[in-house]
């Protein structure tokens, strides 16, 4: 009965047992940059940003995932850059995943032509949760011969544990180049996150949570003056998994207030990701359809997921001129 309980929390937490110690993530990743990479904090064209994210994870099955994420980010005249962002995934079947993180970005470093060119550093620090819900377990126990499945029937499972909450932290770094006049703009970033490798998040207080390690990249390429073109990749590997994405959204610039957005990315193994949206103003919103194509896909019908995420930026007027590095994303 035990590695049956294992087994069902392997799979309200991911795709296979191996997958139950992955963060959850996001297919819009560039919608909360201080996940990805804590250098990221503050990379938009403005002086405050406010993001919301929802991700809708194989609803069609009764304990789907619920995936909810806010970020807010600002951008000091000390060229240190401050953010905060809260995040939460649970299930139907009583588990549950939370974490708060402040993170903090340094782009004092700047070479090259008129300093275009900034490596930015970044930290972040903050707390991490899982709960469990035994009263929504489904086991063995609940099953008869006579009278088929009992919910209300005991589990027959007792948790030492039902959850924790553990100190977390992680730093990042990131190389982009601002000078307006090139063709193309290349931005290439590097992160490590749960540096102190938290113990406690797991059924068994022994396990540790793995580093995860990120690289990601790409290059914005003005096609011209009103549509760029930006192939991009990111790579996450954790412990003894990993996730590997590339694809290429456009932007084409309609109007002075009104930019269209659009591209698809494609995650190895898993899914094709088409999205879209539009930046009106200060106002921006996209949404994206995981295409499912894994063993779980061709198993069971509509196990596909869904994305939408809105933000608004707050600028004040800009001098002539001024230059900025604006994270590519919907």
């Amino acid at each position: 009965m035990k590695k049956y309980f294992l087994l069902l929390m392997s799979l309200a937490a991911g795709r296979s047992l191996v997958q139950a110690q992955v963060d959850p993530h996001f297919s819009q990743y560039y919608v909360f940059p201080s996940w990805l990479n804590p250098a990221l904090t503050g990379a938009f064209d403005g002086d405050f940003k406010v993001s919301g994210i929802y991700r809708s994870q194989w609803g069609q099955l009764n304990n789907g995932f619920r995936t909810f994420g806010v970020n807010a980010e600002a951008v000091t005249s000390k060229k240190l850059n401050i953010g905060l962002n809260l995040f939460q995934q649970s299930t139907g079947s009583g588990y549950t995943y939370q974490n708060g993180y402040a993170s903090f970005a340094y782009t004092g470093v700047r070479f090259g032509k008129e300093d275009s060119k900034v490596i930015a550093v970044g930290i972040q620090a903050g707390m991490l949760a899982r709960r469990f819900d035994p009263s929504k377990f489904t086991t063995g126990e609940q099953w008869s011969q006579a009278g088929g499945f009992n919910g209300g029937a005991a589990t027959g499972e007792v948790l030492a544990q039902k959850g924790a909450m553990v100190f977390d932290a992680g730093a990042g770094a990131l190389y982009y180049d601002m000078d307006a006049s090139k063709k193309a703009s290349p931005y290439l970033g590097v992160s490590a996150n749960h540096l102190t490798q938290p113990e406690g998040v797991y059924i068994n207080s022994t396990d540790k949570m793995p580093m995860r390690l990120t690289v990601h990249g790409g290059v914005a390429i003005n096609v011209s003056e009103s549509f760029v073109l930006t192939p991009n990749f990111l790579y996450l590997q954790q412990g003894n998994t990993d996730e590997k994405m590339i694809g290429a959204f456009a932007q084409y610039r309609a109007s002075s207030e009104l930019s269209l957005l659009g591209g698809i990315n494609y995650r190895f193994q898993d899914a094709a990701v088409p999205f879209a949206g539009f930046d009106y103003k200060n106002f921006m919103l996209g949404v994206s359809y995981d295409v499912n194509n894994s063993d779980l896909g061709r198993t069971v019908s509509n196990v596909n997921s869904f994305e939408v995420s809105l933000s608004y930026v707050f600028r004040r007027n800009r001098l002539l001129g001024q230059r900025h590095f604006s994270c590519p994303r919907l």
